[in-house]
């Protein structure tokens, strides 16, 4: 069953929220976070992409980068704009998308549940990524940015926050760029405190959602420290790392699309003919065409989109892995016609959340950077869990989650 505690965040005083608050560290590169930071000495961007703190062209992974993210989340705190709560609390992070909200906790999750599968995941990590974000922890001896979890929906929890979202938010703020809605709760009363640890207790499963590296790093640091801690008892704060976990049916999932360079030698007739042995291929023109269903894929190619149903007996409905649509595309057109394998290291093929929309994957192909685009249905919060729940690993590049948390609105200190 999942364990979770309060903690005592460390956040923003309410007038300054809005200066300090940014986008995740993984959304966007080195020079548009300087460019979004300039002027801003509050930005969170000095701390979760330290980088802009040096001269253009600086690594990342550069020791005095890493360096530099401490020493700004200790002159944050030193300036006060960043106060560390007196209490041990819950908070809860409501985000609005389109006109849909969703409320999640912000805990404290049990390094141990991630060690021994009851926090589940459904994603590979790389080590050269966990290493650099467990560097990031180490320095600042906190979790300077939440993960993302789902839970199964439960009905305590839905009317507490419910009846919170009645009250006035600690924070209310429209993002810049997204312009999605952000609202944020304290939970101090002792009552709902308990009432909160009870219920996650009740769950036999938590499952990331979004931060899978964030999430292995935090853990691996936490077990790390109790390993090196002589006197370690169990109970200290090392031991937890901030999670936002959110109920799964309020969850939205979009599609996460492909774009690829070439057609590996071939013409796009060739590639055509060659899809309709695995395909029904139909031309849509020039309009933009959206996957309607599952196994249904759309393909942006020379100017025109077409539908790709995959046909009965190129996939089995009994595999959990192989019925999924990535699955499907990175067999039977990636790999098959055109030689990706490996999608984590091609230089072939790049990737495309949702929210950019499809008009995304038309303007790469028709400026020439990339020869075809590929749109898929996108995966459901019940194929996560139930892949997640048999133990298997999704394929690469599976899901992409919209809205992202905004980062600087609560941090967790692991002392």
């Amino acid at each position: 069953m999942a364990i979770i505690k309060p903690f005592r965040g460390i956040r923003p005083p309410k007038n300054l929220v809005e200066q300090v608050e940014s986008r995740p560290y993984d959304v966007l590169d080195s020079d548009e976070a300087r460019a979004e930071a300039a002027g801003n000495e509050k930005s969170l961007y000095h701390i979760i992409k330290p980088e802009i703190n040096f001269p253009e062209g600086t690594s990342e992974y550069d020791p005095r980068v890493y360096e530099s993210a401490a020493e700004h989340f200790q002159m944050f705190q030193d300036k006060g704009w960043l106060v560390q709560d007196d209490k041990e609390q819950y908070y809860i992070y409501a985000q609005t998308m389109n006109g849909k909200t969703q409320y999640g906790l912000v805990v404290g999750a049990y390094v141990g549940d991630y060690l021994n599968g009851v926090i589940k995941k459904h994603e590979l990590t790389r080590a050269d990524k966990e290493e650099d974000r467990m560097k990031h922890v180490r320095v600042n001896n906190a979790n300077i940015e939440p993960v993302f979890f789902a839970y199964p929906d439960n009905e305590a929890l839905l009317q507490l926050i419910a009846r919170y979202a009645q009250t006035e938010p600690e924070y209310d703020f429209i993002a810049p760029i997204d312009g999605f809605g952000h609202k944020f709760w304290v939970v101090s009363n002792d009552a709902d405190i308990k009432l909160i640890t009870e219920e996650f207790a009740k769950m036999p499963s938590l499952y990331i959602a979004d931060g899978h590296h964030r999430s292995a790093a935090a853990a691996l640091v936490g077990a790390e420290k109790a390993r090196l801690n002589p006197n370690h008892k169990g109970d200290e704060e090392y031991n937890y790392f901030m999670a936002v976990c959110f109920p799964a049916s309020q969850l939205t999932i979009l599609d996460y699309n492909r774009v690829v360079r070439d057609l590996n030698g071939m013409t796009p007739e060739t590639f055509l003919k060659s899809l309709a042995e695995d395909f029904d291929v139909e031309l849509k023109g020039e309009a933009e065409y959206r996957p309607q269903q599952l196994h249904e894929f759309s393909l942006y190619l020379e100017g025109q989109w077409y539908s790709l149903k995959a046909k009965q007996g190129t996939f089995d409905d009994s595999d959990p892995i192989g019925v999924l649509d990535v699955s499907i595309s990175s067999r039977l057109i990636l790999d098959k016609r055109l030689g990706i394998t490996d999608l984590r290291k091609s230089n072939r093929i790049d990737f495309v959340g949702g929210l950019r929309g499809l008009g995304e994957l038309k303007r790469r192909v028709d400026n020439g950077e990339m020869k075809m685009a590929l749109a898929l249905y996108p995966v459901s919060m019940k194929q996560i869990i139930d892949i997640a729940d048999s133990g298997n690993i999704m394929p690469p590049k599976a899901t992409w989650f919209e809205p992202k948390l905004r980062s600087g609105l609560i941090i967790h200190k692991l002392s």
